[in-house]
């Protein structure tokens, strides 16, 4: 049986990555997190200082990445370096909108993105898998949820690992990411056409998960 190709889209903090990760586990698929790609890069452009247009498009040409999914979490190295929570942390949530609106940046991901998915079962998740990286997959769904849940998820999760984060701060920098995303002139965040919306605002983890299952089991019906 051909393995499926899903594609996850959707906005920041609407849990694309621990859902995604989970139909991956549930499928025995390869699980590609684009997001941590590019937050990759922006963690070497801090650590570098090198944050222009030009030095940051350089670095995504000559940076190692490498994902890796062992126990149903993936980890993330940037040139042999683990970066799994170093590439968290609010200054590399802060810059990574911008790194992503690139288009050598952009260009350079693309080209992995595809590569990685080229065999198939694999599920991929980001802000445009379905409509740019690969308009061709066989399940596309739209993940999304209220601006509110995903703040208060965000904030669950910084605090949980230590830092102090005030929940309105969070909302504002959550719409801010929104806006950006959606009106970048480069693959936008946009819904595909084909694409199933699932609102996880009141949907539970495993309700998410289940959706997506049941529409990849429909999909291996018309294979």
């Amino acid at each position: 049986m051909r393995k499926l190709v899903v594609a996850i889209d959707g906005p920041a903090g609407a849990g694309k990555s621990t859902v995604a990760q989970i139909v991956a586990q549930r499928l025995s698929y390869t699980y590609i997190d684009t997001g941590a790609m590019y937050r990759a890069v922006a963690w070497k452009a801090l650590q570098l200082s090198k944050l222009s247009c030009d030095e940051i498009a350089k670095i995504a040409e000559d940076i190692d990445i490498k994902l890796n999914y062992v126990n149903g979490k993936t980890f993330i190295s940037v040139d042999e370096c683990d970066v799994t929570e170093a590439i968290r942390t609010r200054e590399v949530t802060q810059l990574v909108a911008e790194v992503a609106q690139i288009a050598a940046v952009r260009k350079h991901m693309l080209t992995l993105q595809r590569q990685m998915a080229e065999a198939g079962g694999v599920v991929m998740d980001g802000r445009d898998i379905a409509t740019h990286v690969l308009p061709n997959a066989d399940v596309k769904v739209f993940l999304t949820a209220s601006i509110e849940e995903r703040a208060l998820r965000r904030w669950r999760e910084m605090t949980n690992k230590g830092f102090t984060v005030d929940l309105e701060q969070l909302k504002a920098e959550i719409e801010c990411r929104d806006k950006k995303d959606c009106e970048r002139d480069l693959a936008p965040l946009i819904q595909a056409e084909d694409a199933t919306l699932v609102d996880t605002t009141k949907l539970s983890i495993e309700g998410a998960v289940d959706t997506i299952l049941e529409l990849c089991s429909k999909r291996r019906e018309n294979v």
